[in-house]
């Protein structure tokens, strides 16, 4: 059963999913240029740190899913996480100091492990 669970949250749109994050409704495509702008950017620092294709990855659409980007390895899971908060800070930074260090402190963090569990 978990199995099918992880199979379907895998083949989730990766900007449905961020959009989601953001709490912006699917159907709402006013902003769908920016954040995929800013996806991409995460995606490329992702890369970098050697998460996901080793010739890179971008999304256009909506019709990116997580499989395409993600091995099928549990441990990257918190890259759609880290995902999020990037494009938040990116996309819609919060106001207030303590928040932003707070998130900046989650994603620090992310790099880290994401990038530990890559060169496993």
């Amino acid at each position: 059963m978990e199995e099918v669970k992880r199979g379907s949250l895998m083949n989730e749109s990766i900007l449905t999913s961020i959009k989601a994050q953001l709490g912006i409704q699917e159907d709402y495509t006013a902003f769908d240029p920016q954040l995929i702008m800013h996806i991409n950017s995460v995606l490329m620092v992702l890369n970098q740190l050697g998460v996901g294709p080793t010739a890179g990855f971008v999304i256009s659409d909506k019709t990116s899913v997580w499989s395409d980007f993600l091995s099928s390895d549990k441990n990257l899971e918190a890259t759609k996480s880290y995902i999020g908060m990037k494009v938040k800070m990116l996309f819609d930074p919060p106001t207030t100091s303590v928040v932003a260090d707070s998130m900046n402190r989650m994603i620090n963090e992310f790099e880290w492990r994401l990038n530990a569990e890559a060169e496993k």
